[in-house]
């Protein structure tokens, strides 16, 4: 609607996980470099955590971008509000493992260890990412997925398991310390510092096209305390002000515009 008024070729401020959107900030830049190493590596297992909205299902599309599909057999679990054999299964499908459906978890565990080991033939590296780890509400699960860990050779893991999900995962591993001693690479992703806030608002206009400063005098300043650095809050609180400052067919957008779409969404 407001792309053409401020000669953009795409909305920048979309709270979808485009990598391409991905600004590096130094937690960022941490945070891919730590998963990255858990599964060049071959770790075994690797968490990362964050609050809601700091970019951590971004940062995981990222890592799938960077890994190699001649090199890498990936499972990508999104929704792991399952019971403990259906997550297995689930873990199944995503590897494109057959056969799998209605299959009893003694047959579950065969097929899982069995794609290991062929992916492993084949020179390639199984990595399982679990995005909202929190979601595991029974322990069980998380004790299948340790067991997991255990298809190993005397040298290397056969698998690499990534959780991801917010602060309350890192609360209930500290209960889990079986699991939590298997977690050798760790993180967790804070909020957007100011300086980094306002590099994230400039950098996501460039992507979409601008050539000109949108947000003008302590605009960017003002987003950053209101948002709490979260960039999904950044984005939606500057889809608005761009929207507002469309309507009103204003030049630039200043305080007085963030100020007055900050109370619209906070009522």
């Amino acid at each position: 609607m407001y792309q053409s008024y401020w000669q953009l070729k795409e909305k920048p401020f979309e709270n979808t996980p485009d990598p391409r959107f991905l600004y590096f900030s130094h937690d960022h830049l941490e945070a891919i470099s730590r998963l990255t190493y858990a599964v060049e590596e071959r770790k075994g297992a690797a968490l990362l955590t964050g609050d809601y909205g700091c970019g951590k299902t971004v940062i995981s599309r990222l890592l799938l971008e960077k890994l190699p599909s001649e090199k890498y057999e990936i499972g990508l679990l999104t929704n792991p509000l399952l019971s403990p054999t259906d997550l297995l299964r689930e873990i199944c499908f995503q590897l494109d493992i057959k056969g799998s459906i209605k299959a009893p978890k003694t047959q579950l565990l065969q097929n899982l260890n069995e794609c290991f080991y062929n992916n492993m033939n084949k020179n390639k590296d199984t990595v399982i990412i679990i995005d909202e780890a929190q979601a595991i509400r029974n322990p069980i699960a998380f004790e299948e997925l340790r067991l997991l860990l255990n298809f190993q050779l005397n040298d290397k893991f056969l698998m690499t398991l990534i959780l991801i999900g917010q602060p309350e995962l890192r609360e209930k591993l500290n209960e889990l310390k079986q699991f939590k001693q298997r977690l050798t690479v760790r993180y967790h992703l804070n909020p957007l510092n100011k300086e980094d806030a306002e590099s994230y608002i400039i950098h996501r206009l460039k992507i979409a096209g601008s050539e000109r400063e949108i947000f003008v005098n302590n605009s960017k300043g003002l987003i950053w305390q209101s948002s709490g650095g979260i960039p999904r809050v950044i984005n939606t609180i500057c889809d608005m002000c761009l929207l507002l400052a469309f309507s009103k067919k204003l030049n630039g957008i200043g305080e007085d515009v963030v100020s007055d779409v900050v109370s619209d969404l906070e009522s």
